[in-house]
Order: C-alpha cells, then structure tokens, then sequence
C-alpha cells in the first residue's frame, strides 16, 4: 500500500472521531522542471517546516503529531528532528503505519 492510501484511510477513521481535531500537512515544497529533465526544488513558504508530521491532531490537550510510513518506510533526518523538538516541547510524536496503530496511539 502507498503512502497516500494509507494517509487517506487515516484520515476517513479521523473525521468520524468528534472527540479530536486534527491537521493533514503538506510540506513537500513545490518544484520547478528545468531543461533536460531535471528538477529544481523550491523553498518551503515561510511558516511551514521541513519534517513536519504529515498529520496532527489536537486529543484531551495533547498536541500528538502521526508520521504516516509505508511498512519499509523510514524517518528523513529532518523528521527525526522534528520528532526531537516536539517531544521536548511536551508533544507526543508516532510513527503510524495503519488505521489500526493510530486506534492504538490515541485509543
């Protein structure tokens, strides 16, 4: 399964929970196709942070931020800082590779 496909199913389980509210992030930058095929990756707008979780949600007064992995999927380094900062800030961060890990994350 696809990353996007397993985001999407995250996604349709949160909307039917009223005891949440929650944020899909996109913080992939935008691009722009130069001659010869190759890709000139823009800068990310101003506000939004490279590594940022893909979704987060806001439970009981918990800030939880929810990485959304493929099973062989891994963490960037900006992710695994990203992690860093908000753990320290008293967030709560997760790896989630299903709808089923996210029921066991926030119950």
């Amino acid at each position: 399964m696809l990353e996007t496909q397993i985001q999407g199913a995250i996604i349709g389980y949160l909307t039917y929970r009223k005891d949440i509210t929650f944020q899909r992030t996109n913080n992939i930058p935008a691009h722009n196709k130069l001659p010869g095929g190759k890709i000139q990756m823009r800068s990310l707008p101003p506000g939004q942070k490279r590594g940022w979780p893909d979704i987060t949600l806001c439970k009981e007064g918990k800030f939880i931020g929810l990485e959304v992995k493929t099973q062989k999927g891994r963490q960037t380094e900006a992710q695994k800082e990203v992690e860093k900062q908000i753990k320290a800030a008293g967030g709560e961060y997760y790896i989630v590779r299903s709808v089923e890990d996210v029921i066991e994350v926030i119950g």
